[in-house]
């Protein structure tokens, strides 16, 4: 049996979608453009939800802080990738290489918490409406988000100190668009079961837990609105609720598809376009499925564009 080269790594290439090296400038544009609109969609909600009073509710409070998180996930990613695209490769330090891989999983377990506590934003209103007002305070409303934060703050130091204790020998090579875990743990050599096992059990803590916060929270929500006599007031309690659930399919699905799998043999392909939906497209449509789908920020945002021609009247 050949042994495995055991030179110990100091630094790792990335080299996502070097096989086609036709692609890498076409795909700097598209990537490049997509990253300019979730910079100034998500900056937009962020400001429009703190100007206009209307959207001073529970609701949009985390739907901003949801908006500020995307930004801060996306650019931990994005120019990493544009950069790997244009120079068709990039060498990046173990540190750096670690703390892209902490600011990735801190960023990405606060939006799991702000999607969970957006779920139970619902459910009391929906369930709970004569004590929506006293349950959801702007008190509870902070401790909830420092709540998200401190979480995920946890979560990814104890997940990143864990994965970089493992050893990685061999090629340095990481055929992905940034240092994520399934990508690491195929460099890594000796035993690696414990470190593995503290990753998945801080994980389920995460991801696991979030989901089935959400799935509960809409079980209460669906009887709910089943009770209501109205079709039309059925039709319009759900409509408030379908913005969120495009939201959480959309970032769970692509996250639960990536790491509830085995990480033999998977298709380096096929997670390289899943990686861009979880890391590029969700952040990008966030603002949109919020505003399209919702009547309180298509009506501030149209206020907030027909200002400057007010203001210009004589």
């Amino acid at each position: 049996m050949a042994r495995r080269n055991h030179t110990i790594v100091t630094e790792f290439f990335l080299t996502a979608f070097s096989e086609r090296p036709e692609w890498g400038l076409p795909l700097f544009l598209l990537f490049l453009g997509f990253y300019v609109i979730t910079l100034l969609g998500n900056a937009g909600m962020v400001l429009l939800i703190r100007v206009d009073g209307r959207l001073h509710t529970p609701m949009y409070f985390l739907l901003g802080h949801l908006s500020f998180v995307d930004i801060c996930y996306s650019s931990t990613i994005v120019p990493q990738m544009l950069a790997v695209l244009l120079q068709r490769g990039a060498a990046l330090s173990y540190t750096c290489c670690a703390a892209q891989f902490f600011l990735f999983t801190f960023f990405a377990s606060i939006d799991c918490y702000l999607l969970a506590l957006m779920a139970y934003d619902r459910y009391v209103a929906v369930c709970r409406p004569l004590l929506y007002v006293t349950i959801m305070t702007e008190k509870a409303r902070w401790g909830f988000v420092a709540g998200a934060y401190g979480a995920g703050f946890s979560s990814a130091f104890v997940r990143t100190v864990t994965a970089f204790s493992l050893s990685f020998c061999g090629d340095n090579e990481i055929d992905f668009i940034f240092c994520d875990l399934p990508p690491l743990l195929k460099l890594t050599c000796g035993d690696s079961y414990t470190q593995e096992v503290v990753i998945v059990v801080f994980a389920i803590f995460v991801m696991p837990i979030c989901v089935v916060a959400i799935l509960v929270s809409y079980l209460f929500i669906v009887v709910a609105i089943m009770r209501i006599p109205s079709a039309g007031g059925r039709a319009k309690t759900f409509s408030t609720c379908a913005s969120h659930l495009t939201a959480v399919s959309l970032f769970f699905g692509t996250l639960i598809f990536m790491y509830l799998r085995g990480n033999e043999d998977q298709p380096s392909k096929g997670d390289r376009v899943v990686s861009v939906l979880y890391t590029v497209v969700t952040p990008l449509l966030n603002p949109f499925i919020y505003s399209l789908r919702n009547k309180e920020v298509k009506e501030a945002l149209r206020k907030a564009l027909n200002r400057p021609k007010a203001s210009g009247r004589p």
